[in-house]
C-alpha cells in the first residue's frame, strides 16, 4: 500500500498493476480527479471511504486522502541499468553507500530521476529499502527509475569502472570542490550515509573525491541535498556540452 496523490498517480502513469485506490470522502478535488480519470481508463476500482478509515489504513502519516494497493516495486538488475545507460550516453548513476533514512532514499531517487540519471544503486545491508515511506518521498519516481540492490558496493563500483564509468565520491575529505570536477562523461556519483559519509573502502575505490564549498557554521549538508547538488552539477555540465 502506498499513500499520497503524486505517488499514486505516478504508479498509474508508469503502468504498475494497481488493485484498488481508496479515496477519503470529501477530499479536495485537486489531484484526485486526475487520479480517478487515470484509474477509470485503466479499469482500476476507486473506493470512497470515511477519512478515519484512510487514517487507519495509511502506511505513511501524510497520505493526502489517497491510498493505493500496488504491486511491490521490484529491484532492477545491474546489467539492465548498464544497458539503459549505454543506449543513452553518457551514463549517469547514483550510488548510495549506507543511506539509512527512507525519506532520504526517496528524495535521492526523486532527484536522480529529475536529473536524468539512468539508475540508483543501493546496498543490501545497513541501508534503507524501498518501503512505503521511500516510495512516498520519491513522489512516485521509483516507478520510473530503476533501483538496483547489491550486496557489496565496493565490488559494484569496480564493475562500473570496467564498463567505463568514472566514480566520483562526495566527501568532506576531498581536495577538490565539485565545481572543479569534470562530470560530462559516464559518471557514477557516490553519496555516503547521513552520519558517517562514504565508508573507507568505498572512498578508496573512487576515482576522485569532491566536496561542496561550505561558508556557514554547519560543516555538512543533508545527504539528499548533497546528492541532488552533485546530480544537478552533472546535468548542468552536460547541458552546456550538448
Amino acid at each position: 500500500m502506498i499513500g499520497g496523490r503524486r505517488p499514486v498517480l505516478e504508479a498509474l502513469l508508469a503502468g504498475r498493476r494497481v488493485r484498488e485506490i481508496v479515496v477519503a470522502q470529501g477530499a479536495r478535488p485537486s489531484g484526485v480527479e486526475e487520479i480517478e480519470r487515470e484509474a477509470e481508463s485503466r479499469g482500476v476500482r476507486v473506493r470512497h471511504v470515511p477519512r478515519q478509515k484512510i487514517d487507519e489504513l495509511a502506511p505513511v502519516a501524510v497520505h493526502q486522502g489517497v491510498l493505493a494497493y500496488v504491486e511491490p516495486v521490484a529491484y532492477a538488475a545491474l546489467d539492465d541499468v548498464l544497458r539503459r545507460a549505454k543506449h543513452d550516453p553518457p551514463g549517469l548513476l547514483l550510488v548510495l553507500d549506507g543511506i539509512e533514512d527512507p525519506q532520504n532514499l526517496g528524495a535521492l531517487i526523486r532527484s536522480a530521476d529529475a536529473a536524468g540519471a539512468h539508475g540508483v544503486i543501493i546496498g543490501k545491508h545497513r541501508a534503507a529499502r524501498l518501503t512505503e515511506t521511500a516510495v512516498k518521498a520519491s513522489a512516485g519516481a521509483v516507478f520510473h527509475l530503476p533501483v538496483v540492490q547489491v550486496t557489496n558496493i565496493t565490488r559494484t563500483l569496480r564493475q562500473l569502472k570496467e564498463h567505463g564509468f568514472w566514480v566520483v565520491g562526495a566527501s568532506l575529505r576531498a581536495a577538490a570542490t565539485l565545481w572543479e570536477v569534470d562530470l560530462r562523461g559516464p559518471i557514477a556519483i557516490v553519496v555516503g550515509s547521513e552520519g558517517r559519509g562514504i565508508s573507507r573502502l568505498v572512498e578508496e575505490t573512487c576515482d576522485i573525491l569532491a566536496l561542496l564549498p561550505m561558508k556557514g557554521a554547519v560543516s555538512s549538508l543533508n545527504a539528499s541535498v548533497a546528492g541532488a547538488l552533485f546530480l544537478y552539477e552533472a546535468l548542468r555540465q552536460r547541458s552546456r556540452n550538448s
